[in-house]
């Protein structure tokens, strides 16, 4: 992993670490419920939310309260408690798919950065020697069809497209077929992202899972969120309205290089348990990463 890449990270968790032991020095200090109280308050101010918040309190407060303890080595246990919390929802999003291709919807609203994940995504699975096409199903912006087209020029792979305002149900369908009748492994779907009428949004992506289940009754294999850590909280009600409108499988969190508020990473994972695919950190082809739960939680504490 690049030095620019983990210090961009690093740098939107900066306010956080900093906020962590801020009362304590190098010299050790007996643990006691001020330094718990001011880990509690920094880790909500930063948007990990008041259960993980409080979960990592109590943890600190079992194993270590009373004991001698120095900011570095709160700030060590603080990121130990966050990996505790990350761990079980690591999961790379994994071409497994039989027959194939493997199809991956990929919803969120629009500004999230959904369309540019889309190409990194399409980026990470050729670099792992996967034929990879992507179909453009938001239809109802032009710009993003155009976006959409330019990314996947970059990338290297085709794209379906549609005209604007065109069927994303149908634009899906042809995409199928030219995945199947070339040998594709994965098809990565652009879907709308206005979640200002839900009803309408939730009308098409039912028509999408029934075309596509007419193809291959086990598509779409996944049902990916892309989030925009910048939305701290926000985020979450977002993952509360796509699950019920297209049953999500999986995350991807962007933006998290300039934000102070992505501990929603690890409020996501405390509350909803959903994988986290991959973690994006800024424009270029190459800034969206695997999910790597220790290093998240070590740059969270400020300890990476």
């Amino acid at each position: 992993m690049s030095t620019s890449w983990s210090d961009r990270l690093l740098g939107g968790f900066r306010k956080t670490s900093e906020r962590l032991g801020a009362n304590l020095t190098g010299v050790a200090t007996r643990l006691d419920e001020a330094t718990l109280d001011d880990v509690e308050d920094a880790l909500i101010i930063s948007d990990l939310g008041p259960a993980a918040a409080a979960r990592i309190r109590a943890k600190l407060k079992e194993k270590s309260f009373g004991l001698e303890i120095t900011q570095r080595e709160l700030k060590e246990a603080v990121a130990e408690e966050i990996a505790e919390i990350l761990r079980p929802v690591a999961k790379p999003l994994e071409i497994t798919a039989f027959p194939r291709p493997q199809v991956i919807l990929v919803i969120g609203v629009n500004g999230s950065g959904k369309t540019t994940t889309i190409a990194k995504l399409a980026h990470l699975f050729t670099e792992d020697d996967y034929g990879v096409l992507l179909a453009a199903g938001d239809t109802f912006r032009a710009a993003a069809i155009g976006q959409l087209a330019t990314w996947a020029e970059r990338a290297g792979v085709d794209l379906v497209r549609g005209p604007e305002g065109g069927d994303p149900a149908s634009i899906v369908f042809d995409a199928v077929k030219q995945a199947t009748d070339t040998g594709i492994d994965a098809l990565v779907v652009d879907t709308a992202g206005r979640l200002q009428n839900k009803k309408e949004l939730m009308e098409e992506l039912a028509k999408i899972r029934r075309v596509l289940g007419r193809l291959n009754e086990e598509a779409p294999h996944d049902v990916v969120l892309v989030l925009d850590a910048t939305n701290g909280q926000n985020a979450l009600s977002q993952i509360d309205v796509f699950q019920e409108v297209a049953g999500v499988t999986g995350l991807i969190m962007t933006k998290l290089d300039g934000t102070a508020r992505g501990g929603v990473l690890v409020a996501a994972a405390e509350q909803y348990g959903l994988p986290i695919h991959a973690i994006g950190v800024g424009e270029k082809m190459e800034d969206l990463r695997p999910f790597d739960p220790d290093l998240v939680a070590r740059v969270i504490a400020g300890v990476a």
